[in-house]
């Protein structure tokens, strides 16, 4: 399967608190890396404010652009979670309050000695035909509308959601990955890497220049499906490395 038929996604992180700074989001990290694993290629992430005009437009571009979309944060109980809203106002679909999830949260509220208010229960809305995405950490669910998957912006519940929800996705080959290091500039070995990319359109070949120890260095590093042409482009760019006295080591991922 080629990079271009690879399913794709699109994480959209919902919430003032990250662009102001107050909060610095851990949630792309996992989700990149949980999607690699079964094969879904993370083309695009965007971070976004709690704006019910923006979340709507920016949600209906990607859901069309990518095979799935995940969004983070805005479906908590206070006044500036509209995520659910906004996800409805998208599809054009009514929010509802979902018996389930209301069923879920009472439970919740019982065991806690706490009231089932009106701010709890706007956990409980969801668009209409939406599907729920289970929450062991804290019972009030995310949901699934189409190629949508809304998400807690809590990093524990955000990865148990995902979690919980992964056999929905269908993806491709886990893509694999190799990284080679060398002990020289990112200039002296560009040239060459450019022509071993050409020789290997089908392997993602990405320079990371770095300084440590007192030495400039850089980090290759290779990725593709067929672990056959990724060892055979590996190797050859080890062989590169050492052409240029850059002392290579190679890496798994």
């Amino acid at each position: 399967m080629t990079d271009s038929a690879r399913p794709t996604a699109c994480v959209l992180i919902i919430g003032n608190e990250i662009l102001t700074g107050r909060t610095q989001d851990v949630n792309l990290a996992f989700l990149a890396t949980r999607l690699t694993e079964i094969g879904v290629r993370l083309a695009e992430a965007r971070v976004i404010a709690d704006d019910e005009d923006v979340i709507v437009a920016t949600l209906n571009q990607c859901r069309a652009a990518h095979t799935y979309v995940f969004t983070t944060g805005g479906i908590g109980p206070t006044h500036d979670d509209i995520t659910a809203a906004s996800v409805a106002k998208a599809f054009g679909v009514a929010l509802e309050q979902h018996a389930e999830a209301r069923r879920r949260l009472a439970e919740l509220c019982e065991r806690n000695g706490v009231e089932l208010n009106a701010a709890r229960l706007r956990m409980a809305n969801v668009p209409a035909g939406g599907r729920l995405i289970d929450n062991p950490v804290s019972a009030a669910p995310g949901f699934q509308i189409e190629n949508v998957f809304v998400f807690a912006g809590i990093p524990s519940i955000m990865q148990a959601m995902f979690e919980g929800c992964k056999g929905r996705l269908v993806g491709g080959p886990p893509v694999l990955s190799r990284t080679v290091v060398g002990y020289m500039p990112e200039g002296t070995v560009a040239a060459p890497l450019s022509t071993l990319q050409d020789q290997y359109p089908d392997v993602e070949i990405g320079s990371y220049p770095f300084y440590r120890a007192g030495r400039f260095g850089t980090s290759l590093v290779l990725r593709g499906a067929d672990a056959e042409r990724l060892s055979a482009a590996t190797a050859q760019l080890a062989a590169l490395v050492t052409d240029l006295g850059g002392a290579p080591e190679i890496d798994p991922d």
